[in-house]
């Protein structure tokens, strides 16, 4: 671990509590301020737990050499051993202030699924997806509803948006985002040829009021029938709402309830989740090439997975992890895929240079 200037930390933890003082700083700066105090505080409060523990094994390791009673030193050998994992556990802590995960990991999120290459194969894919992604929801106490969908005459999506909402719901699920391929034989294809399709995935956690602020004035709201696939209507008035973001020419629409007031609560919120995600993006672009390599992870436009169904295989292609067992997997069993690629992007953020290290 690289050393760090305990002084400036304490001085800098000082300069922060002097500013959440200032009671003219808006609600935005605010928050900021309270997240890196948080930050400053954990670090010290380890550090300080650490060089306790560092200083009681030290007297007890020198009382051990001038102690003469056996059993008394069984004892000190016990508290030593007891004190070493406790100081093991809190440099792991250190370590992971230092190194902190997405402030956004404990988020809800928007889950969008995209038809790309492979027409009505890829459809069907997106419905798939979106089962697999329904049970793992489930499995995890997590409440999953569909914004916003285009459904093909066959039973698959062109597009769906699904909000999940629960705890650490984008600390999981962030790592979907990209481009999903399958590799099968569709249901249509007579001659058996394995058809290779796509699915664009995107995971956006939610935004708070305070991320992200919209001007109503830069809103331009549209309503429309809802309407079922085939172009079917499945709502006699006009609740759908379609909002376009003047500025940024985003546009999102909601028809999944027959509430307008509900359907344009939900657009809205989609909205400002896609801002949100631009606004990183925007900034992410701006760092370091070091540090565009670990973000690229949640890019778009890479190919993240491959479902191979003739021989039961998916592989993760950012950790190269194959497993054998596609048909477990698409039932949301999807834990032996996600959890090493939590354990990796932790392994990541530490390649990173800390912004406590001097």
């Amino acid at each position: 671990m690289a050393k760090l200037n305990w002084e400036l930390i304490k001085n800098k933890h000082k300069d922060l509590l002097k500013d959440l003082t200032n009671s003219n700083i808006d609600h935005k700066k605010r928050a900021e301020l309270q997240r890196k105090e948080t930050q400053y505080s954990n670090l010290i409060s380890t550090h300080e737990k650490i060089e306790k523990l560092k200083n009681e094994i030290k007297d007890l390791r020198e009382q051990i050499q001038q102690e003469n009673d056996e059993e008394l030193i069984i004892l000190f050998e016990e508290e030593i051993t007891e004190n070493e994992k406790s100081l093991s556990e809190l440099e792991k802590e250190l370590e992971d202030f230092l190194y902190p995960a997405d402030e956004q990991d404990e988020r809800s999120v928007f889950l969008e699924l995209r038809s790309g290459a492979g027409g009505q194969e890829a459809a069907l894919f997106v419905s798939d997806l979106f089962k697999m992604y329904s049970n793992y929801a489930l499995s995890k106490g997590w409440n999953i509803s569909i914004v916003d969908s285009s459904q093909t005459d066959i039973g698959g999506y062109k597009e769906l948006i699904a909000f999940i909402k629960g705890k650490n719901v984008y600390k999981h699920l962030k790592f979907e985002s990209g481009v999903h391929r399958v590799q099968r034989v569709p249901k249509t294809e007579g001659s058996g040829r394995i058809h290779t399709s796509t699915v664009t995935v995107a995971v956006l956690p939610e935004a708070k009021d305070v991320d992200i602020q919209i001007n109503p004035q830069d809103l331009r709201i549209d309503t429309f029938r809802a309407s079922g696939a085939g172009g079917q209507h499945v709502n006699t008035t006009d609740s759908a709402i379609r909002i376009t973001h003047i500025p940024t020419g985003v546009v999102v629409s909601c028809q999944d309830e027959r509430s307008q007031i509900k359907n344009k609560a939900k657009a809205l919120k989609v909205l400002q989740a896609r801002l949100l995600q631009a606004e990183k993006e925007r900034k992410e672009s701006e760092i370091s090439e070091k540090r565009k390599q670990q973000v690229g992870m949640g890019q778009r436009a890479e190919k993240v997975r491959t479902y191979n169904y003739p021989q039961n295989r998916i592989t993760d292609h950012r950790i190269n992890l194959t497993l054998k067992k596609l048909d477990i997997i698409m039932e949301g069993h999807l834990d032996e895929l996600i959890n090493p690629l939590m354990v990796w992007e932790k392994e990541e953020r530490k390649k990173q240079e800390s912004v406590f290290l001097t």
